[in-house]
């Protein structure tokens, strides 16, 4: 859904400009009606009013000028006494220039009243009375137009940090995509070379489901997160080829909960875990091996599981974490922080788990 149109953000910033400054008169209206009757000097509503919101609404103008004066001469831009020696030239000039157009505006309202005054009638009570007070406010005037300029930039800074980090994650779950392709292309060629010599056949078949896997990849837009349902897919053509590679000596069960289909996950998360589990929990033996591929929604979360049947994980850790894991690991960390879990442990019955939890979408 947009938002309101330039116009209408115009619109609505002039008047919530007016709003404040008819709200500051009213409350000084107030002040000055009470004060007033209290000294014995009885005046109406009206007349508080239409006096206090003269005096505020000349500020409203006069705040203008000042606001963009604060921005040409910022506390922080040269040195500390010639700024103050200009803000204070400046001060004077503004509450000169108040007591002037106040004066304007009360002989204005004087004529409407059929009650005319002279020029200097109404300038001369107005300088005496007003004058310091005009300094204060014109101080006023400048913190709260450096306070939203200070606070403006502080936005800007975050969003465009935030901008930056979001462009370097990005960068950088794609080149740790990039890094996971060929990687997974090249232990496939290794496959395919150890059968060219004794099975040119089943060599020749995993070519071809090599080429239609590889044209799933070139059509993959390269996201990070991508649907359940397709990462499904192409772990079904991945185990193809290593069925073929494994001949009997593979069976493999997928289990996917239809709930889950939808859910977003990260690219190319199942087929590293895979191929962890048919490293280590089939090659090395010439028993029949079993992978378990296992999909829960949970509260909350999606939890996908590998299990095999392998030896499962050593006493003292694997010595060396392979590029699919440790790449897995950092994409994750990218995409989730600590909304996540990757967790490697040793089944009951045998074999090693991987289980991932990631919060569902």
């Amino acid at each position: 859904m947009s938002g309101p149109s330039p116009a209408l953000r115009q619109v609505l910033k002039w008047l919530g400009f007016a709003a404040f400054w008819t709200l500051v008169g009213l409350a000084f209206a107030a002040q000055f009606y009470l004060s007033s009757n209290l000294l014995g000097r009885s005046i109406t509503w009206v007349e508080a009013i239409t006096y206090s919101l003269g005096d505020w609404y000349v500020w409203a103008l006069l705040s203008l000028p000042i606001a963009r004066f604060a921005r040409r001469f910022p506390p922080e831009e040269g040195p500390a006494w010639r700024t103050a020696a200009i803000h204070l030239a400046a001060a004077l000039g503004f509450s000169l220039a108040y007591v002037v157009l106040r004066a304007l505006v009360g002989q204005a309202h004087s004529w409407l009243l059929d009650e005319p005054v002279t020029f200097p009638e109404v300038f001369r009570p107005l300088w005496v009375r007003t004058f310091p007070f005009n300094l204060l406010i014109y101080g006023v005037i400048i913190a709260v137009s450096h306070s939203i300029d200070y606070y403006r930039k502080y936005h800007e800074r975050t969003v465009h940090a935030l901008e930056l980090e979001k462009h370097l994650a990005e960068a950088r779950l794609q080149a740790l995509l990039r890094q996971l392709k060929p990687h997974f292309l090249f232990n496939t060629l290794n496959g395919i070379a150890s059968l060219m010599h004794s099975d040119v056949q089943a060599a020749d078949r995993m070519l071809v489901r090599l080429a239609e896997l590889l044209r799933l990849t070139m059509s993959h837009p390269g996201q990070p997160l991508t649907r359940l349902q397709d990462e499904i897919t192409f772990i079904e053509k991945y185990l193809e080829i290593e069925r073929i590679r494994f001949r009997d000596r593979l069976s493999v069960t997928i289990d996917v909960d239809p709930a889950a289909l939808e859910a977003q996950v990260p690219s190319l998360i199942l087929q590293p875990l895979v191929e962890n589990a048919i490293r280590h929990g089939v090659e090395p033996y010439a028993r029949p091996g079993r992978i378990e591929l296992v999909v829960r929604c949970e509260p909350g979360t999606v939890v996908l599981t590998v299990r095999d049947n392998g030896a499962g994980e050593p006493a003292g850790g694997f010595s060396r974490e392979g590029i699919g894991l440790g790449n897995t690991r950092a994409r994750l960390r990218e995409l989730y922080g600590e909304q996540h879990r990757f967790e490697l442990a040793n089944h009951p019955d045998g074999g090693l788990i991987v289980r991932v939890t990631l919060p569902a979408a």
